[in-house]
């Protein structure tokens, strides 16, 4: 399923480590909210059992792995997710259109509609950390956002960060909006 929207769709993340505190967040967010953000600490402690169990509840999954490495381990990962029933699914887009490519045709022979949102910085960079980050000390990080969405595009990625968003206005994505509540 291909979300357009017009405005943000919300979605609360999951930023706690055990499946017994995100199952109390939920429980917290009542139906207010039915999309949620499986992050890295999460996901790595409590692994598929966290999305089955948000599937279960009939809430849509946001897997936030910010996955990278050589295009065929991250197909196949891609494809987990998609069996698993994700909605959305994290990639770096520094790993390359071909990485990006793999992503998306792996979701999409996983067997569900799984849409890959390539994050192109890190929000936690400003322009000196993403030049210490990539030794190059002449790219402002608003820059390599517009390059690395570009070639998200051509991969078929459908997604962005909300971070930098300035020079991206011209391209057309869908925008998710990612709650963390404590």
């Amino acid at each position: 399923m291909l979300f357009r929207s017009t405005s943000p769709i919300p979605i609360i993340a999951l930023d706690v480590p055990t499946l017994a505190d995100a199952r109390a967040l939920v429980a917290r967010v009542g139906p207010a909210a039915d999309f949620f953000k499986v992050g890295l600490q999460l996901y790595t402690r409590e692994g598929p059992p966290v999305v089955e169990w948000l599937r279960g509840e009939g809430k849509r999954v946001f897997l936030d792995l910010k996955l990278h490495d050589i295009p065929n381990t991250v197909g196949r990962a891609a494809a987990s997710a998609a069996a698993l029933g994700v909605d959305l699914l994290t990639v770096h887009a520094v790993g390359g259109e071909a990485m990006l490519r793999a992503a998306v045709e792996g979701a999409r022979e996983g067997g569900a509609s799984t849409g890959i949102l390539a994050v192109t910085v890190l929000t936690s960079f400003d322009d000196a950390a993403y030049a210490a980050a990539t030794l190059n000390p002449g790219i402002r990080a608003a820059y390599a956002v517009a390059q690395y969405a570009a070639v998200a595009a051509r991969a078929g990625a459908r997604g962005r960060s909300e971070e930098h968003t300035s020079e991206l206005q011209s391209h057309s994505f869908i925008s998710y909006a990612v709650f963390c509540l404590k």
